[in-house]
């Protein structure tokens, strides 16, 4: 069951489920005016970057960053827009001030503090949460799909290297949740439940990553409001229809005693050119506190990594 039940007390079966099948999802997160709010901000951002207003993007044809600054715009478009929370996004300050409060708000990081098994704790040097990425996946011009990946860990890879990237069956802890927040109904992400916590099959090491089905493979179908957390080691793709309209939050949220294994796969993007430049100063008074002290924590991941290259090439 990757859904937890809506009449029980959840908080103890969150981590577990996440543990279990690598994914869950959580449905109706936000309320109809959040909802409202979001859908405008993500509707003039995706126009700005389609019309070559707003550089960094994810371009039609390229799965992996990085992707180039300024980018040529494709014919088949775009099908992400990246860094939501940058301090010099040409937006509103009310868009602005939708995405930071949905990537800090007390629901989404309830949850995350729960997958990560840490208190909700964010301010002062005893925080344990990190930002890390929120950015967009959209609709693109022309109907396209990825290749079956793991975020951090390369096609070309072993079983015996998965199993040790992965550390199965060593209890490591948690030390991220990724996050997809649909606006719109959206069954674009498709994943192999469990696949987070073992190596490839060898049915799964023989197959197409471009091939449409794996064994066991489940779509992952979020209505407006909904948002699935997973393991971005899980298996999994995206399916892009140019005909229904996507604008999905697309997140995550670290562990800092994680920022060392986590450092090239948030940094990777970029993030760590403008964090430091971020102002707060529009959000209520303790989410301001909270994301000052997550954007702290990720400003001294930088500091700490260096260069960290990028996770996959292929």
């Amino acid at each position: 069951m990757t859904t937890p039940p809506p009449d029980t007390d959840t908080k103890p079966s969150l981590s577990a489920f996440l543990k279990k099948d690598g994914f869950i999802i959580i449905p109706s997160l936000l309320t109809p005016a959040e909802l409202t709010a979001l859908r405008a901000a993500a509707s003039n951002i995706t126009a700005l970057a389609r019309a070559g207003g707003w550089p960094h993007i994810r371009t039609v044809g390229k799965q992996f960053p990085p992707w180039p600054s300024p980018p040529p715009l494709p014919a088949d478009g775009i099908w992400g827009v990246q860094h939501l929370l940058h301090p010099r996004l040409p937006i509103s300050q009310a868009d602005r001030l939708a995405f930071q409060r949905l990537y800090f708000s007390p629901s989404i990081l309830a949850i995350a503090s729960d997958l990560l098994a840490c208190p909700l704790n964010n301010t002062g040097p005893g925080g344990t949460l990190v930002m890390e990425l929120c950015n967009m996946l959209v609709r693109p011009d022309t109907g396209f799909a990825l290749r079956w990946h793991r975020d951090d860990i390369p096609w070309s890879a072993s079983a015996s290297e998965e199993e040790s990237r992965l550390a199965v069956g060593s209890g490591k802890p948690v030390y991220h949740t990724q996050w997809n927040l649909a606006l719109y109904d959206d069954d674009s992400l498709v994943l192999v439940p469990g696949s987070h916590a073992r190596a490839r099959t060898p049915a799964e090491r023989a197959a197409d990553p471009y091939a449409e089905a794996m064994p066991a493979q489940r779509r992952v179908a979020l209505r407006a409001g909904d948002v699935a957390f997973y393991d971005n080691n899980i298996l999994h793709r995206g399916v892009y229809d140019a005909n229904k309209e996507r604008m999905t939050l697309h997140g995550s949220v670290g562990h800092v005693d994680g920022s060392r294994e986590r450092a090239r796969n948030v940094l990777q993007h970029g993030v760590g050119e403008w964090v430091a430049e971020c102002d707060f100063g529009g959000l209520e008074e303790g989410v301001r506190a909270t994301a000052e002290g997550m954007r702290e924590r990720l400003v001294r991941m930088g500091r700490e990594s260096g260069d960290v290259g990028f996770s996959l090439t292929e």
